[in-house]
């Protein structure tokens, strides 16, 4: 059986919708309100839901598929060339309707509640290191105007900052160290709120087999290992661990005219987050003495610049998870053995 394909525009208040009637062949507009999305979904048959990937996407996607209904999430650059003319919310209906029926669209898999939870613990986690970053670079700044040179990094400059502040509080105004002291203070908040997630994180791979038998893996630990599987989804959404690779931006982009192809560096598509974080675990195996073990990563070293093999073994990082989760195998060491 075919099914009905409903696009929908979600926003705050008003969600617009955009579908053809499988009996008369019209097309058919429709406003709703928040409130009234669900309820006009209940009474319709099973459908194909098609939902741009904006905020708040992954729960619509959960809600329609309760009640029945196929949801397929589009990447807002695949649905961005499909809108004609001029921007409203029924040319962007349109767009996701047409756009999520052409040959070859690749969707984005709607989030588990839990998979959400997760990711939403590594984003508070990146905003609070900025955070720090922020704060520990203003107190290094400030003490520098006044002559004195703290070493980098924070765990340095916590280190060092309370003998340095007891020895300046003889020749600084007392105002300013008193400041200062408050700022160490929101560190050190900053410090615990950091360190609460990532015990919440642990926790979590304690908990969620997949996640421990990726921490089996060199280069993968807690971070990787928990943010992996959440932006993952489910690795049937991938043919293979070449595509999920690609999927974040780990391999060559291309380009090319009249027949001759050129490769450039990584496409650099794809989540952010989780490439850096293959990428600081491919930098931690090169680094290791398990670069000695395997012949191949030696070779690559020999040949190729330092950071083409830092991309090269987070690509083969990504192929790895990918074939431990789709197979639902452990980790092989002497699968690394080979070239």
């Amino acid at each position: 059986m075919e099914l009905n394909v409903v696009a929908i525009d979600i926003a705050k208040k008003v969600f617009q919708l955009h579908w053809v009637e499988p009996d008369t062949g019209c097309i058919e507009k429709l406003k709703l309100k928040r409130a009234q999305v669900l309820e006009w979904f209940v009474n319709r048959p099973p459908s194909l839901v098609l939902i741009e990937a904006c905020g708040g996407a992954h729960e619509w996607g959960r809600q329609m598929m309760k009640l029945g209904h196929d949801v397929r999430l589009l990447p807002p650059k695949m649905v961005r060339p499909f809108v004609q003319r001029n921007k409203t919310d029924a040319a962007d209906a349109q767009a996701i309707w047409t756009a999520g029926q052409q040959p070859g669209t690749k969707f984005v898999p709607v989030k588990t509640e839990a998979q959400q939870v997760v990711l939403a613990l590594h984003r508070l986690r990146a905003q609070l290191m900025k955070m720090r970053i922020m704060q520990t670079n203003e107190i290094r700044g400030l003490l520098y105007e006044f002559g004195v040179v703290m070493p980098e990094g924070h765990r340095a400059l916590l280190k060092e900052l309370p003998a340095v502040l007891s020895d300046a509080q003889s020749r600084l105004p007392a105002m300013f160290i008193d400041c200062l002291n408050e700022q160490v203070r929101r560190v050190d908040d900053l410090q615990r709120d950091i360190a609460a997630i990532e015990r919440r994180l642990a926790e979590h791979l304690r908990e969620t087999v997949s996640c421990k038998t990726l921490a089996d893996i060199p280069g993968v630990g807690l971070m990787t290992a928990t943010a992996v599987v959440a932006s993952m989804g489910s690795p049937a959404a991938f043919k293979d661990g070449r595509e999920f690779a690609a999927w974040l931006g780990l391999v060559p982009k291309q380009t090319g005219t009249g027949g001759r192809i050129r490769q450039l560096g990584i496409s650099k598509r794809g989540d952010v987050y989780v490439r850096t974080l293959l990428m600081h675990g491919a930098r931690s195996i090169v680094r290791s003495d398990r670069s000695t073990t395997w012949p191949w990563l030696m070779e690559l070293l020999k040949r190729r610049p330092y950071s083409v093999v830092v991309a090269a073994v987070a690509n083969k990082l990504a192929r790895t998870i990918w074939a431990v989760l789709a197979r639902g195998q452990t980790w092989r060491p002497e699968a690394w053995q080979a070239t």
